[in-house]
């Protein structure tokens, strides 16, 4: 993928491809988290134990971190169209696998198997349209550059959100067979868009890319990565499987109560996302930096302390998750909107899509880590441990922080000048 300027016919088509795998991005991202929904709450009334339904998305991470690593030499040697297709080719297959077999197949093992396509799915899906931004906005353009992955990010988000509603309301209403079908029509939509309507690959790919160059990235990539892989653990050591299944359980809220709270919430998390270059400038901040993730994220480890002292001292839980959460979603939106500008500030334009491959794969790790500590802490000692053990992953993602540059991408470029 070349950084030099392309003509302007060639900047066009670049614009209505990008345009095309933002969509599909968000058709995934929808039968994602509906996906999700169906599957935890499914086989959770049928008896499995948290941790058993931790255990049921463990290939779907594990498969991430796989992807995002392949995934990034895939693009970087045959463009980022092959990746999407083959992203949204695997969701129909991995939704296809739970819709049209007997219930006797709906086992853990299998399960597990058609988690971990959906999670190869969507990570070639993210993947592909992340790293598209890179290769549409001008190479001097940062505030752009970050308006438009707060917003694809943000956009993302929302959707996710959607789709946690959309399958908490398909459950309830028409059941789980029935909702499958509905999504895996969504994601066949998506697929043959795809194929009919884009041209060229969206970005040329070069023959010269080698797997090996997947982890020849520069010290700043390399503290981000693990940043990310800290930060999104801790979100989800207490968000994944075990908040959830305590409002569920403990605070008697129905599936559908449960899938719109949380849709709710990834909806506005992701409007805070898309919204975090105004909001960060409007609080007198310029460019985002590493000291900009470093701030947030202590804050964020001074939040979920307070949660986890909060319930601790029999404070209603209700009141207690959803004020928490709604805090929670605007800080950690405006720190994962950091993570996404700088993950591509840090990478060169013929190098984006490993580089993003490899933070991906970091932070699928992450979501891996918070998944599994989600079933199985909660199982132990209930949410409270899970809400400390996010506290101890945020202060390592604040203090890997604080190793990341403190310049701005305009103050690097006036260095170099």
């Amino acid at each position: 993928m070349s950084t030099a300027d392309p003509p302007t016919g060639t900047r066009s088509a670049d614009l209505r491809n990008y345009a095309i795998v933002t969509s599909a991005y968000w058709a995934d991202t929808l039968t994602d988290g509906a996906l999700r929904i169906l599957v935890l709450f499914y086989f959770y009334d049928l008896g499995y134990s948290p941790f058993q339904v931790a255990m049921l998305f463990l290939f779907y991470e594990i498969f991430g971190i796989i992807t995002n690593l392949v995934g990034g030499f895939l693009a970087a040697r045959f463009g980022l169209k092959a990746t999407l297709v083959g992203g949204l080719a695997t969701q129909l297959v991995a939704i296809s696998m739970l819709a049209l077999v007997p219930a006797a197949w709906l086992v853990v093992p299998y399960v597990m198997a058609a988690q971990a396509l959906s999670g190869i799915a969507k990570d070639l899906t993210k993947m592909s349209s992340k790293s598209a931004v890179k290769l549409v906005v001008p190479t001097d353009a940062s505030d752009t550059l970050f308006r438009w992955v707060a917003w694809l990010t943000g956009s993302k988000n929302a959707l996710k959100g959607i789709g946690f509603f959309v399958g908490g309301l398909l459950l309830t209403v028409i059941g789980f067979r029935s909702a499958l079908v509905v999504l895996a029509a969504l994601v066949g939509t998506a697929l043959v868009v795809v194929l009919t309507m884009m041209r060229g690959s969206l970005g040329r790919g070069s023959a010269k890319a080698k797997f090996s160059h997947m982890f020849s990235n520069t010290r700043a990539v390399n503290v981000l990565a693990a940043a990310r892989l800290a930060l999104f653990a801790a979100r989800d050591v207490w968000f994944a499987v075990a908040l959830p299944v305590f409002l569920r359980t403990q605070e008697d809220w129905s599936f559908w109560q449960v899938g719109a709270f949380l849709g709710g919430w990834v909806i506005f998390y992701g409007m805070v996302q898309a919204s975090a270059p105004s909001l960060l400038h409007r609080r007198g901040h310029g460019e985002p930096t590493g000291l900009t993730a470093t701030w947030l994220a202590f804050i964020l480890a001074a939040l979920t302390a307070s949660i986890a002292i909060a319930l601790q001292a029999d404070v209603d839980p209700s009141i207690v998750l959803v004020v928490g959460l709604l805090i929670f979603g605007v800080i950690f939106a405006l720190n994962s909107a950091v993570h996404s500008f700088l993950i591509l500030h840090y990478s060169d334009g013929d190098r984006v899509a490993m580089n993003v491959g490899f933070y991906y794969m970091a932070n699928a790790a992450g979501r891996l880590l918070g998944a599994v500590l989600s079933g199985l802490l909660y199982q132990w000692q209930g949410l409270p441990a899970c809400l400390v053990t996010s506290v101890i992953l945020l202060l390592a993602a604040g203090i890997l922080s604080l190793l990341l540059p403190r310049e701005s991408a305009t103050t690097s470029r006036q260095a170099l000048a």
